[in-house]
């Protein structure tokens, strides 16, 4: 869209995220033209690689106007817009014309007011592979146990989304909706009751931040203070096995973590849609002056 709408030549792309526009980021940017990016879209993740970690926005600053780069797109989710909302009021302060253009992108869709962010809908559906595989394992035992955890930190929506398309779920665990996991209404007894129903196998979503109060001790944080997340996972898959081996019921947990695998794929369908049209609004806003905004 730049090289062919617009006749840009020159354009960048910025390797390792923003510690790519630092000094000190240690990495060359590459030159992107239409051979390069012919067949990116065949492709999962990113070519041009990522970095967590808040970098100094005087020094991004400073190297845009040493590249004499002039209009700056920014893919990312909260921390990385927040970034880029800083980069443009710095370039508005000092009277620099750059244009600053976000476009939201977060696997775990938990970007407000934009609409599903591209990628999403393809992890759901990669998620679905997972599913099938748990509920077939989970029939394949006397009261077996299919219990997969899917990406989400503080939102359960790839949780729930691949819930509501997978009626073999029996139960969907999200951060957003506190659970009990002992007493009459905690979630081993809604197990309990399940098996005694005559039901010979479970289902269980779970994502990766749900339950983290029933877990004791801190994971820390990360490079950008992300809280990290304890293994809701495991956790559940010990406590269930043992819970049941404690009643001297039979039981087979077979525990599914697909973690980056429904992120890394290409996006598809309505996705692929999805990801050209943010990408043809983005350039129209950057090439009609417009900065400090994000594309939805």
């Amino acid at each position: 869209i730049l090289s062919f709408d617009y006749g840009i030549k020159t354009i960048y792309g910025i390797r390792s995220g923003y510690a790519g526009l630092t000094p000190g980021g240690g990495v060359e940017p590459m030159l992107l033209n239409p051979d390069v990016v012919d067949t990116i879209h065949e492709v999962g993740g990113t070519i041009l690689g990522s970095s967590r970690g808040r970098q100094p926005t005087e020094e991004i600053v400073d190297t845009l106007v040493r590249m004499n780069i002039n209009v700056l797109f920014c893919i990312g989710g909260d921390g990385s817009l927040r970034c880029a909302r800083d980069v443009a009021e710095e370039c508005l302060r000092r009277k620099l014309s750059i244009s600053v253009i976000g476009v939201p992108k977060t696997i775990d869709n938990d970007l407000q007011f934009v609409g599903p962010s591209f990628g999403f809908e393809t992890a759901v559906a990669e998620a679905t592979n997972v599913i099938r595989s748990a509920h077939v394992e989970a029939k394949g035992t006397q009261n077996g146990v299919g219990l997969v955890k899917l990406m989400g930190r503080d939102s359960g929506f790839i949780t729930a989304y691949a819930t509501l398309a997978n009626p073999v779920v029996n139960f969907c665990l999200v951060p957003e909706v506190d659970f009990e996991l002992e007493g009459p209404q905690g979630l081993l007894s809604a197990l309990e009751r399940r098996f005694a129903s005559g039901k010979t196998h479970i289902v269980i979503v779970v994502a990766e931040g749900a339950g983290q109060r029933l877990m004791e001790g801190s994971a820390g944080v990360d490079a950008s203070g992300n809280v990290l997340k304890k293994d809701i996972g495991e956790f559940l898959k010990n406590r269930i096995t043992a819970h049941f081996k404690a009643q001297g019921v039979p039981c087979s947990v077979k525990y599914f973590d697909p973690s980056y695998m429904i992120r890394s794929v290409p996006a598809r369908g309505t996705d692929a849609i999805r990801c050209y049209m943010l990408a043809r609004n983005a350039v129209h806003a950057a090439m009609a002056g417009r900065t400090n905004c994000v594309v939805g």
